[in-house]
């Protein structure tokens, strides 16, 4: 079959315009397109430690490894003294930066039950720690038993940097853990998440008292909200305290966390005196861009990684309030900005705005779906299936456009009346009505043409998010900022795989060589 030549110029165009998505330097893959790390188990990374799998997925035990290696580098590189998670999840990145890595790390998360997850799983690991040690392992290497800090939060984009790091001190007057009323010794410090600054604790090391580090680390002192010692801002350090530790106006707290007690409090705050880094692994929507101009505008943070996700979330002027956007607090009356554009030279750029459906498309993967039209895999029926779907919610409602649909389990699977009766439950829409059975044969018949239609839109998913990646780095380097796009994880296995890397010194010709092998 000869290809037209438009087709082909087009293909091209699009691939020379879009940033690469090959890892630089990165071993083989698999014909399935998993990492050469799965080769022998195609469920757990060969690189990171089996403490760190546990509950976690391939694709991100992938992803941890990678973005926590650039971190690190990236932290030793700027002096870092602090690293900040947002949107930590389940805290499976902020476990391997910590008791991996060694890093002093805060987790800002707005889910109470996810921070209670992340909580537990911390607690599971130290465990498992006492009991490989118990056993006489020979093979831990060194492991920190300080813990990531998690905080329940919501971190607001419109914020100014002092509402971001005031803490709120109503909080610290009525929300502590008894169990962080002292840290009595450096050592002991280690048990309670302490943000400062320690050396790595090996795993055979012992306490004073004869007990060794997990055995302290499953005793330390944990308040009833899960979390451990933070250190209050002292008064001269007013306005720029140990910040994303504690909850201020820019970070709106949703449930109670312990705080030292006002009346003890410590001198020295570490993140007023020291050197934050901000990362973001998957920061939904404008959640990546609170990262950017916390980034910009807070003098304690000099270094920045950011992989972003959801781009059909971010807000813009067209729409401010974007389908599945859960609607945050009101806005600042001093912040007007939206999530797109960021940078002053875009904005002023005729017809920059990106569509919904452009920023859709962006969040999806060519490298998957290559995959499945070789294989011809049944998935792809999917396509067809969900666009037959939105017909009929429109013909239901008009007004109902690109609705959110929950996921269909193993939807290629089912027959279609079964899909469309979900689907329409999950909408809110009567599902009983009955089906124009000839009419609907006669959509799913289309298949090919939706495969043909999803497959052309997806030669310009790259260059979407080049072109959003791109506003961003303009709007870094408007601010005088360096940064740098690399592509980090394996396209094919996570798909948003792109990290914004920025630092406010002059680091151009390091920054490039992040990613590289250990």
């Amino acid at each position: 079959m000869v290809w037209p030549l438009s087709l082909l110029a087009f293909k091209a165009t699009a691939h020379a315009l879009a940033f690469s998505r090959t890892p630089w330097g990165r071993g083989s893959t698999s014909k399935d397109g998993k990492p050469e790390e799965f080769r022998e188990n195609c469920c757990q990374s060969s690189r990171l430690n089996p403490l760190f799998r546990r509950h976690v997925k391939p694709k991100k035990q992938h992803e941890i490894w990678h973005l926590g290696k650039v971190v690190k580098k990236l932290s030793k590189i700027t002096k870092c003294d602090q690293v900040v998670d947002i949107g930590s999840g389940q805290g499976h990145l902020s476990r391997f930066l910590a008791f991996g890595l060694g890093l002093s790390v805060t987790a800002i998360e707005g889910d109470r039950h996810l921070v209670d997850m992340a909580t537990k799983f911390d607690q599971e690991l130290v465990w498992a720690l006492e009991k490989e040690q118990a056993r006489g392992a020979k093979d831990l290497g060194q492991i920190s038993l300080r813990g990531p800090n998690h905080v329940v939060g919501w971190v607001n984009p419109q914020a100014s940097w002092q509402e971001f790091l005031l803490p709120a001190q109503r909080e610290r007057d009525t929300a502590h853990s008894p169990g962080a009323e002292s840290c009595p010794s450096l050592e002991a410090s280690a048990t309670c998440n302490s943000p400062w600054p320690q050396k790595i604790i090996p795993p055979s090391a012992h306490l004073g008292d004869g007990r060794d580090v997990a055995e302290a680390g499953k005793a330390g002192g944990k308040g009833p909200g899960g979390g451990s010692c933070l250190v209050p801002a002292t008064e001269e350090h007013k306005g720029c305290p140990d910040a994303l530790g504690n909850r201020g106006v820019g970070c709106i707290p949703t449930g109670p966390h312990p705080l030292y007690p006002p009346s003890q409090p410590r001198a020295g705050n570490p993140l007023a005196e020291g050197r934050v880094l901000l990362t973001g692994l998957h920061a939904c929507g404008d959640l990546s861009v609170a990262l950017l101009r916390h980034f910009t505008h807070c003098p304690h943070v000099v270094a920045m990684t950011s992989v972003a996700c959801c781009y059909m979330k971010l807000t813009t002027q067209e729409e401010p309030t974007p389908p599945g956007l859960v609607a945050p607090p009101p806005p600042s009356t001093h912040w007007s900005e939206h999530g797109y554009p960021l940078s002053a030279w875009v904005a002023s750029l005729p017809g920059h705005a990106l569509s919904y459906k452009a920023r859709e498309v962006a969040c999806h993967a060519a490298e998957d779906y290559t995959l499945r039209l070789r294989k011809e895999s049944p998935v792809l029926r999917t396509h067809c299936y969900r666009a037959v779907l939105e017909t009929l919610i429109r013909a239901a409602d008009p007004a109902r456009r690109r609705l959110g649909v929950q996921t269909i389990n193993k939807a290629h699977q089912l027959p279609f009346e079964e899909y469309a009766r979900l689907g329409l439950q999950r909408v809110g829409l009567d599902a009983s009505v009955p089906l124009d059975r000839a009419r609907v044969e006669a959509m799913l018949a289309q298949q090919q043409n939706v495969v043909a239609f999803f497959s052309l839109a997806l030669l310009l998913a790259p260059l979407v998010e080049t072109l959003i990646l791109l506003d961003r780095m303009i709007y870094l380097q408007e601010q005088g900022f360096h940064c740098e796009v690399i592509p980090l994880f394996n396209p094919s296995f996570s798909p948003r795989n792109l990290v914004l890397v920025a630092a406010k010194a002059a680091l151009d010709a390091t920054l490039s060589t992040l990613a590289g092998e250990d």
